[in-house]
C-alpha cells in the first residue's frame, strides 16, 4: 500500500451535538475534543488510522476552540507515535468550508500523495488497504467512504448519491425529501449516504484547485459534499464511491449514545476496548457510605449488578442495589443506592440519586439527578444533560436537551429542538443543526 497521509476536519460549531459541545456559558467545546470513553474523540480517530498504517497526520482547523482543543489533544502526535500539524491561523478566514480547508491543507503542506480525509465527530471501522485498492483500481480524483442508512434517517438530514455498476458516482443529492428516496433507493433501509471521509489524489486535486472557476467557485464558499463533489463529477472527473463497514455519527446526543453503546458492546474493533465490564483497581476498592462495603465484596455478594458492556473510571462510587448495563461512567462519580443506569453516558463528578432510573441518557460533569425511593427521577428518551445541570426529585424527563447550568424538571413544555430533540424549559440557546 503507498504512504498515505491524514487531513482531520476540526471546524464548525457544535450545535447539532448540544449540550455536549458546551462547557458553559459562551465556553465551546470542539467536537473532536468531546469526551468519548475518557479520551477525546479525535485522540480515538488518530490512534485506529495509526494501527492501519497512517502516522502522518494534517489537522484543517478553523476557530480557537477547534485549533487549541486538537492541539491539547494531540500535540503534535509525539505520544501516540505520529506527526500532527496544524493549518495556520491566517489561513482561517478563507476556510470557507470543508471543501476548501482540505485544498488549503493540500496546498500549504505541499501534499502530493495520496490522502484520508476524515471529519472529527464520527467513528469509523474500515480496511484502509482495501479502500486503498479500490480508489487505485477506479482511476478516481476522489473516493468517497460509503454508508447505509434507513430512509427514515437520510431524508432531509443526509446526502445520498447515484452510482453505476463499478462504483463510479454519477449523481450527488444533497438531503432529499422521503419522496425522492422512495423514487430512486432500492432498498429503502438501505440508502447510500456520503459519510464523509474521502481518499484524495493530493497533486491532481491541487492542480483542479489552481484552474480559475475552481478558485472562484471556493472564494465563495466550498464544501465537500454540497460543491466539491458535485463540482467534480459534472465536469467529468471520476469520483467513485466505496463501502465502510460501519459509521457511528457523534455529532448529535442520539448519535453519540448509540455509538457509545455500540462501541461498548464491542462494535468497533479498531478502538481495541477490552470486553467484558471495566472497572478502575480504585473503583473496585471504595467503600459506599450506605453498606459500608467495597465495590468488589458488593459484585461477589450479588448486592451491585454490573452488566458486561459497561466502563467505570476511577474513585466511583456505587451504592447497594445498583444495575449499570451498556454505559460509561467517568472519574469520581456517584451511583447511589437502587439506581439503575442503561446505555448511559455518566461524565466526571456526576452525582445520580437514590432509585434514580436512567436510559438513552448523556449526564455532564458534575451534573445532579436528585432521587429518593419515594419520588425517583426518570430521565429517558435521548435526553443531554449539560454540566452541572441539576435534576429535582420526582422529575420525568424525555428527550430534553439542557444546557450547562440549568436546572430541568419536566413540569413546562420543553422549547423545541431541532431533529426531534427537545431543550430543556429553563436552558438557554439553539439546537440549530450543524
Amino acid at each position: 500500500m503507498p504512504s498515505i497521509s491524514a487531513i482531520a476536519l476540526a471546524g464548525g460549531r457544535g450545535l447539532r451535538a448540544r449540550p455536549l459541545t458546551l462547557e458553559g456559558s459562551g465556553h465551546i467545546r470542539s467536537k473532536a475534543a468531546v469526551p468519548f470513553l475518557g479520551r477525546p474523540l479525535v485522540e480515538w480517530l488518530v490512534a485506529a488510522f495509526r494501527d492501519q498504517g497512517v502516522t502522518s497526520f494534517h489537522v484543517a482547523a478553523n476557530g480557537r476552540e477547534n485549533r487549541y482543543q486538537v492541539k491539547e489533544a494531540l500535540g503534535y502526535g509525539e505520544r501516540l507515535g505520529v506527526s500532527v500539524r496544524y493549518s495556520r491561523p491566517r489561513t482561517d478566514r478563507h476556510n470557507t468550508g470543508s471543501g476548501q480547508a482540505t485544498l488549503g491543507v493540500i496546498e500549504e503542506h505541499g501534499l502530493r500523495g495520496h490522502a484520508l480525509v476524515f471529519p472529527t465527530d464520527s467513528l469509523f471501522e474500515l480496511d484502509l488497504a482495501g479502500l486503498v485498492r479500490d480508489h487505485l483500481a477506479s482511476g478516481a480524483v476522489v473516493t468517497v467512504g460509503l454508508a447505509h442508512r434507513p430512509a427514515a434517517e437520510v431524508a432531509g438530514t443526509y446526502g445520498t448519491l447515484i452510482a453505476d455498476g463499478a462504483g463510479r458516482i454519477e449523481r450527488f443529492i444533497e438531503k432529499p425529501s422521503m419522496r425522492t428516496i422512495e423514487a430512486l433507493a432500492a432498498d429503502p433501509d438501505r440508502v447510500p449516504i456520503n459519510a464523509g471521509l474521502y481518499l484524495v489524489d493530493c497533486a491532481r486535486l491541487r492542480r483542479l484547485a489552481a484552474t480559475d472557476e475552481l478558485a472562484a467557485l471556493a472564494r465563495r464558499g466550498l464544501d465537500w459534499g454540497g460543491d466539491l463533489l458535485p463540482w467534480l463529477v459534472s465536469r467529468g472527473h471520476p469520483v467513485s464511491c466505496s463501502p465502510l463497514d460501519k459509521v457511528g455519527d457523534l455529532g448529535n446526543p442520539r448519535g453519540y449514545l448509540l455509538t457509545m453503546a455500540e462501541a461498548l458492546a464491542g462494535g468497533y474493533p479498531s478502538l481495541r476496548l477490552p470486553r467484558g465490564p471495566v472497572i478502575h483497581p480504585a473503583s473496585l476498592a471504595r467503600r459506599d457510605e450506605v453498606s459500608g462495603l467495597t465495590l468488589a465484596e458488593k459484585l461477589a455478594a450479588g448486592l451491585v449488578h454490573i452488566g458486561p458492556g459497561a466502563w467505570i473510571g476511577r474513585d466511583v462510587e456505587i451504592g447497594p442495589g445498583v444495575v449499570l448495563r451498556d454505559s460509561y461512567v467517568g472519574d469520581e462519580a456517584d451511583l447511589h443506592p437502587w439506581c439503575r443506569l442503561e446505555r448511559v453516558a455518566c461524565m466526571d463528578g456526576a452525582i445520580i440519586g437514590p432509585g434514580a432510573r436512567l436510559s438513552d441518557a448523556y449526564v455532564g460533569v458534575m451534573a445532579r439527578v436528585e432521587s429518593s425511593p419515594e419520588r425517583p427521577a426518570v430521565v429517558s428518551g435521548f435526553t443531554a444533560l449539560g454540566h452541572e445541570v441539576r435534576v429535582p426529585e420526582g422529575s420525568r424527563l424525555s428527550g430534553v436537551i439542557a444546557f450547562p447550568g440549568q436546572t430541568a424538571d419536566g413540569t413546562r413544555p420543553a422549547a423545541a429542538g431541532s431533529a426531534g430533540e427537545r431543550q430543556s424549559p429553563t436552558s438557554s440557546g439553539s439546537s440549530t443543526r450543524s
